[in-house]
């Protein structure tokens, strides 16, 4: 079983930074895409940052400039920076990760998809 677990949210004050971590367990060939959701009270939840196998990234118009997402892949793991945090970055962070189980080259089969459980993150004074 795929697990992704995320760690690192909590309380910080506006212009604070805190950084996200997600680590990929389980039986997993390899990993595609990795990237970072939020969702806040009352919306919809919407991506903030997402990287590639490869490493290129892209930003959320809203943190460009403030949020950076990193991934090592050695350990299987996404990261998010989030600097000079606003309260309207206040929201359940996820992050989500496209797997393949067995090699795609041998058995065909399309990615998988699969999200953490979420954490907290609460920007206030």
């Amino acid at each position: 079983q795929v697990r992704l677990v995320e760690s690192g949210g909590g309380l910080v004050q506006p212009g604070g930074s805190l950084r996200l971590s997600c680590a990929v367990s389980g039986n997993i060939f390899s990993i595609n895409g990795m990237g970072w959701y939020r969702q806040a009270p009352g919306k919809q939840r919407e991506l903030v940052a997402a990287i590639t196998s490869g490493g290129s990234t892209n930003y959320a118009a809203s943190v460009e400039g403030r949020f950076t997402i990193s991934r090592d892949n050695t350990k299987n793991t996404v990261y998010l920076q989030m600097n000079s945090l606003k309260p309207e970055d206040t929201a359940v962070y996820y992050c989500n990760a496209e797997f393949f189980i067995g090699n795609p080259g041998l058995t065909g089969e399309p990615p998988l998809a699969s999200w953490g459980q979420g954490t907290q993150v609460t920007v206030s004074s």
